[in-house]
């Protein structure tokens, strides 16, 4: 697939109505594969969270530091001046003659200096630290289902973008061949005027009813445009010749209550609502934690003496070691009430699991709906097709033989007109709600729809993170003893790949 960008500016349609590639070269996105593999790489709102995601990755580094040592330097140097008043006198200070009294002050300056340096390593916090690294691993749970959402909504833009396209580009065609038609009628209406077969009236309703498909067909063409422009903004590039859109009955289920079960174990939305529950739930421990004691050890080097004239030689040595437990008995309430506020939240996060599943359950029963809806109506719109061109072919042809008026024959001409855009506009719903449906499973994703290709797994990224500057051995063994009352965050399986839906375009010759 071709990677060239190009300008993001509407494409021009030609006056005679073919549709015109605005392009600096060969368009890139020939299939719905190539337009979605496009935005899956370049799209802007997916890379930001992506980036998003891989800042809340940090949140683990940060949280596991607590079980890990500081380390810090000091160097000072200190200057004391200190005043001693003494007895008082007579003096003439300011060589007038006269004789002052005074009071006499000692002066002494003092210079120190000094450096250390300190070491500080916790054995155990009652599960403080341990509350915050899983708070942590929940919420980065929670954000790979939040992109996951921003991926399905991405999908979702393009095939949006790409059947709008379509469904224009076949609109613009029926209205360029629907003023052809009438053309071709305002000519035959004019040469029966001349010879006296039809009044001027039905020449006049042959000019009225091609006026207004010109109005018609300009305003496809402009709809076109719109498209486009939208096309290009979600895919990063303007649409070429697009094939057509291919089916996604592999990835939709049998009836709905197999679409419930699978949103119920894939819908990016319900997981992160359960991952945003465990992370509350975590905190309440790390809340409850605030009563337990800490236990430390702390170490100290270093370095005093005088500070001017400077003699390193001089100088006094301190080491310090110390073991210590803190332990706190009484804070005013503050940690109860702390303890009792993550507790409402956790309360409200598991109340919005509940929730999100009703809107899961909802916008699936919706969609699915719909699609049923527009399948039935595809069924409809292509046997009013069928008729319609039947009816338009025999109004013509009685038209003929005087059984029927020009006007009989512009309205059967419209009525096939409109049967074939509603049955372009059937298509195109069914298609939309059956991505609609994929999403609110949690199927609509690249994965699912284009070839085995490169993908972005947020867990690589997690996973450098592991053991990265400042791990150090034996924070293993301390988290273990610190997570001994804290919950773990546990990981829901996901769906596992299905066989992609979408095929790449052929290569060119």
């Amino acid at each position: 697939m071709q990677r060239s960008r190009r300008g993001f500016s509407p494409a021009a349609v030609a006056a005679g109505g073919l549709l015109a590639v605005a392009a600096v070269g060969p368009a890139a996105a020939e299939t719905l594969a190539d337009a979605i593999a496009m935005a899956y790489e370049s799209n802007p709102t997916l890379q930001a969270q992506r980036s998003t995601q891989r800042a809340l990755d940090e949140t683990y580094v940060q949280a596991r530091a607590g079980w890990r040592p500081t380390l810090s330097a000091s160097v000072g140097d200190t200057f004391l001046e200190t005043r001693t008043p003494g007895g008082r006198g007579i003096v003439d200070t300011n060589g007038d003659g006269i004789p002052d009294s005074v009071v006499s002050t000692s002066v002494q300056e003092r210079y120190t200096g000094n450096a250390a340096l300190s070491l500080s390593q916790p054995l155990y916090t009652g599960g403080r630290v341990a509350a915050a690294v899983s708070g942590a691993e929940a919420d980065i749970l929670a954000g790979r289902e939040n992109l996951r959402r921003v991926e399905a909504q991405v999908v979702s833009n393009v095939i949006q973008a790409y059947v709008d396209v379509r469904r224009d580009q076949e609109s613009l065609r029926i209205r360029e061949e629907n003023v052809g038609v009438l053309q071709r009628q305002l000519d035959e209406s004019k040469a029966r005027f001349d010879v006296g077969e039809i009044t001027r009236t039905d020449v006049a309703q042959s000019q009225a009813r091609l006026a207004a498909s010109i109005s018609q067909f300009q305003l496809a063409q402009a709809q076109l445009a719109i498209s486009r422009a939208n096309y290009a903004a979600v895919v990063g590039q303007n649409p070429g010749d697009l094939a057509p859109e291919p089916s996604l009955a592999g990835l939709l289920p049998a009836d709905i209550d197999k679409g419930f079960d699978v949103a119920e174990q894939n819908n990016p939305q319900l997981r992160a609502a359960e991952y945003a529950e465990q992370a509350s739930h975590a905190r309440v421990a790390g809340a409850k934690a605030e009563r337990l004691p800490q236990v430390s050890l702390s170490a100290t080097y270093g370095f005093s003496g005088v500070g001017r004239p400077v003699d390193t030689d001089k100088y006094s040595q301190n080491i310090t070691a110390r073991a210590g437990v803190t332990m706190p008995l009484f804070s005013g309430g503050l940690v109860s009430s702390r303890i009792r506020q993550q507790v409402e939240r956790n309360t409200t996060d598991r109340i919005n699991i509940e929730t999100a599943r009703r809107q899961v359950l909802q916008n699936l029963t919706q969609t699915w709906n719909q699609l049923q809806a527009a399948r039935a109506n595809i069924t409809s719109s292509d046997e009013q097709v069928r008729a319609a061109l039947i009816a338009a072919e025999g109004t013509r042809q009685e038209q003929q033989v005087g059984l029927r008026t020009t006007l009989d024959v512009l309205n059967a001409e419209q009525e096939l007109r409109q049967a074939q855009l509603s049955q372009v506009g059937a298509r195109h719903d069914e298609y939309i709600s059956a991505a609609g449906v994929l999403a609110a499973m949690g199927r609509l994703e690249a994965k699912n729809l284009t070839p085995v290709g490169p993908r972005y797994d947020p867990k690589t990224h997690f996973g450098k993170l592991r053991i990265t500057w400042g791990w150090v051995p034996w924070e293993e063994p301390i988290g273990i003893v610190d997570s001994a009352m804290v919950p773990k965050p546990v990981e829901k399986p996901l769906e596992a790949p299905l066989p992609p839906a979408i095929a790449p375009a052929p290569p060119a010759n």
